[in-house]
């Protein structure tokens, strides 16, 4: 708990004040609860793009003055990457604020400074309520209330902060609860149907009806004889029956009403679209055009605002300047067939991957040297009219 007592004394006593946005809606934001994290048809949703997520590579690169380009210059952002904390490793983090990011289009996560300002530690927030407020200096800080009840206070500028549908709130996206709660509802229902059903094929399906009165041992006696004699196929194996006339009786034909199919499907499908996936997808069944597809307009969006993100919120204006900035290396090449694949050295002859890169695409380790670009005599520059000396043909 020191950390947060620390932030607490940097904070300086803020005021509770809220400040009205530009939004009618309200300047807060409030997650969807722990139910819909448990629904199986959810988290199906979630798990093909948190695992993506999680496999993105991030780097710090520095473009220096003289057009030289660093990875991972600075040791200490290089640890931060690969360790935010001492509780989880980078992919661990990358992957929970990708569910959060998900379920609720809002995800945060604190970092935590040493004396100089650098940032040495991150921690992912799983909040129950978000509110954006302002200290009596105007800048802008949020209060999260946590689900044990405690409430944590941090600087928006030590905060990262990934959102989606950011178009009615001037600080958060906007939450999918709206959209959510009548499809969950409908397949809840859907669901409690297809139990009911199931419960339903055990009942009563016969009824005797004595002519004449008999006790209670007899009625069930004369019941479990007809249940022997008639309903037990092990015990009447010629199919034929014998009657008197003691009783009559009467077969009871349920009549149990199961969900409709095509309005489950139409259900789910509505709740594919909202977290842009698809059967193919969910279930890992896609080819090589539907996953680039899935890729392109889910994982890399959120690649591109997590690496603009941590590089504003980790580097100062001055740090930037001079060129440093995240990255997070993302290839939907590996899920490309063994054909595009192997076509890809004519990529690597031409200088435009180089031999380890290829051989990543195809899960194979790195060589010596080859992370040296290599180049056809074809393909060489051309200066002044003549070809410049090139590789070997």
């Amino acid at each position: 708990m020191w950390i947060f007592d620390k932030i607490k004394t940097w904070l300086g006593g803020p005021e509770e004040t809220r400040l009205a946005m530009v939004s009618s809606t309200g300047n807060g934001f409030y997650s969807w609860n722990g139910d819909l994290y448990r629904s199986d048809i959810i988290r199906a949703c979630l798990r093909p793009f948190y695992k993506s997520a999680g496999k993105l590579v991030p780097k710090q690169v520095r473009e220096n003055s003289k057009g030289e380009t660093l990875i991972n210059p600075d040791s200490y952002v290089r640890v931060l990457l690969e360790e935010p904390n001492p509780y989880m490793t980078g992919q661990m983090m990358q992957e929970r604020l990708a569910i959060q990011f998900k379920l609720n289009n809002n995800a945060f996560a604190f970092i935590l400074r040493d004396a100089g300002g650098y940032a040495r530690e991150i921690y992912p927030i799983n909040a129950v309520g978000v509110q954006a407020k302002y200290d009596k200096n105007g800048v802008l800080f949020l209060e999260f209330t946590m689900k044990n009840g405690h409430v944590l206070t941090f600087y928006y500028s030590d905060v990262i902060h990934l959102r989606q549908d950011y178009g009615e709130n001037d600080v958060f996206g906007s939450s999918n609860m709206e959209m959510l709660k009548p499809l969950m509802e409908v397949i809840n229902a859907t669901d409690q149907g297809m139990v009911s059903s199931i419960k339903n094929s055990a009942t009563i399906r016969w009824l005797l009806k004595f002519k004449s009165p008999l006790a209670e041992p007899d009625k069930k006696r004369q019941v479990e004889m007809f249940a022997k004699a008639f309903l037990d196929q092990s015990e009447n194996s010629t199919g034929v029956a014998a009657v008197d006339t003691k009783a009559d009786a009467e077969q009871i034909h349920p009549d149990d009403k199961l969900p409709n199919a095509a309005q489950m499907d139409r259900a789910l499908n509505r709740i594919y679209n909202i977290f842009g996936t698809n059967e193919a997808i969910v279930q890992s069944k896609y080819d090589e055009d539907q996953w680039n597809a899935y890729y392109e307009s889910e994982i890399e969006p959120f690649a591109t605002q997590f690496s603009h993100e941590l590089t504003r919120k980790i580097f100062s204006r001055r740090e930037r300047a001079h060129g440093n900035r995240i990255v997070f290396e993302t290839s939907s090449l590996q899920y490309a067939s063994m054909a595009n694949k192997l076509n890809l050295v004519q990529m690597v002859d031409r200088g435009s991957m180089t031999p380890n890169e290829w051989r990543k695409v195809l899960n194979l380790g790195p060589i010596e040297d080859g992370d040296t670009p290599i180049r056809r005599l074809d393909t060489a520059q051309v200066t002044d009219g003549k070809t410049a000396e090139g590789g070997d043909e």
